[in-house]
């Protein structure tokens, strides 16, 4: 809830305003709707404030949605990054399914993955957005084969292993399978596929 702005505050921006919370259920509203989905009234409805504080604090609606997807990445998105610190290219692959299958389908929370589903359906007008995410996934790609050349130099993986199209394959299928999550196929089923995905995983 707003409340009535202290003297020097900036104009439209509520005094005691949560900067921190207003991020997370923006963030929310736009992992449920996505970007396109997400309009300005669901926004502020669900931030707590008016249009104008919004654009105070955060600029437009493309400001907000970068901000939101860095807080996404050092969140629930934060499974890639503690991947990348597993022992074996095998373990690396595993956390990145388990983690996938387990923020997507979290009972707390939207299903499915909100850098996937805010991609799915982008107008003309929300290119830069999609540039923006297709930038975010690839940069979740180039982790994965840099941590998978790693394992190639190290004799982890077989020296003929292409780590740029196991990355591929890897970051596919967990893109797969956060759009199965939003479309509500279950957890187990998930992981199954998951596990399956892996059975025949190049050894050294």
């Amino acid at each position: 809830m707003e409340t009535r702005q202290s003297a020097g505050a900036p104009a439209g921006r509520p005094r005691g305003f949560d900067t921190d919370e207003a991020l997370e259920r923006a963030m929310l509203v736009f992992w449920r709707h996505g970007y396109e989905g997400a309009s300005t009234a669901g926004l502020t409805s669900a931030m707590g404030i008016s249009t104008t504080s919004m654009y105070a604090a955060f600029g437009n609606k493309e400001k907000l949605f970068r901000k939101v997807l860095e807080r996404y990445t050092e969140g629930p998105s934060a499974y890639l990054a503690r991947a990348m610190e597993e022992p074996t290219a095998l373990g690396v692959a595993t956390a990145i399914l388990a983690g996938t299958v387990r923020t997507t389908t979290a009972p707390a929370g939207p299903h499915g993955c909100l850098g996937v589903q805010s991609a799915l359906a982008t107008s003309d007008s929300g290119q830069e957005v999609c540039d923006l995410l297709a930038a975010w996934r690839n940069d979740g790609y180039s982790q994965v084969r840099e941590r998978f050349q790693r394992a190639v130099d190290d004799g982890d993986l077989p020296p003929r292993t292409d780590p740029g199209l196991l990355a591929r394959y890897i970051t596919t299928l967990a893109h797969g399978i956060a759009v199965q999550a939003a479309s509500g196929i279950g957890r187990d089923e998930l992981q199954e596929l998951a596990d399956a995905a892996l059975r025949n995983w190049p050894l050294s």
